[in-house]
């Protein structure tokens, strides 16, 4: 059991760091979207809500660096519609700036700003962030009342956010999981809460059983 979870830790961490490392090594901007095509299925937005998450994480990107340019590093993570701005900008004007213009992009709902105003982060914090996601998926991956592929895991400074479209209940666990896990100072959640039929409804209908061969000669 030990070798498994060592297994689904690596792989969470490596697999973060492969994505948070590409990313920051190219831009002050970071966005968060990234969704898998085999994610796509099991994910519990509808596939219009995942390109359109795509498309506002690309486009508020964008505006921002025509906007702002690289004086400040913003971490954009779109779920649903509602985007989440972590990272650090240098004044509260740019914080409120940055603000204004993702809320202009297409199709935002809404937006939670948790930008902070002091110099940029380091790569050796960015990293430990980046090593703690990966713990938290992991701890995710091992409650085997939860399912991954139903959160989006953002860690900022030791402040583990999490997004997704959950039940009461596994609001609740998730959140014991995460603030159990290594690492994590902070726990914030921006879930979207669902009822439990409204999650058995998104649920794959299980395979009815073969029927009874009927017998020769009857």
């Amino acid at each position: 059991m030990k070798f498994a979870s060592l297994k689904r830790l690596s792989l969470a961490i490596g697999t973060s760091v492969l994505i948070g490392g590409t990313l920051t090594a190219c831009f002050p901007l970071v966005v968060g979207g990234m969704a898998g095509g085999a994610l796509v299925a099991t994910d519990r937005r509808t596939s219009g809500a995942q390109l359109e998450d795509e498309g506002i994480e690309l486009r508020a990107a964008s505006r921002i660096r025509t906007n702002v340019g690289d004086r400040v590093h913003v971490n954009l993570t779109s779920y649903n519609r509602q985007v989440l701005l972590t990272g650090e900008v240098p004044s509260a004007q740019d914080k409120q700036l940055v603000e204004q213009i993702v809320s202009r992009v297409e199709n935002v709902t809404s937006v939670v700003n948790e930008l902070a105003v002091m110099g940029n982060s380091t790569l050796t914090q960015r990293s430990s962030d980046t090593f703690v996601t990966g713990r938290v998926k992991a701890m995710l991956v091992d409650a085997r009342d939860l399912s991954l592929n139903a959160f989006k895991v953002v860690t900022e400074r030791g402040t583990t956010y999490l997004m997704g479209r959950v039940t009461q209940r596994e609001a609740d666990r998730a959140t014991e999981v995460v603030r159990s896990t290594p690492g994590v100072q902070k726990v914030i959640r921006m879930f979207e809460i669902i009822s439990e039929e409204e999650l058995a409804r998104m649920l794959p209908k299980p395979d009815a059983p073969p029927a009874a061969a009927k017998p020769a000669g009857g």
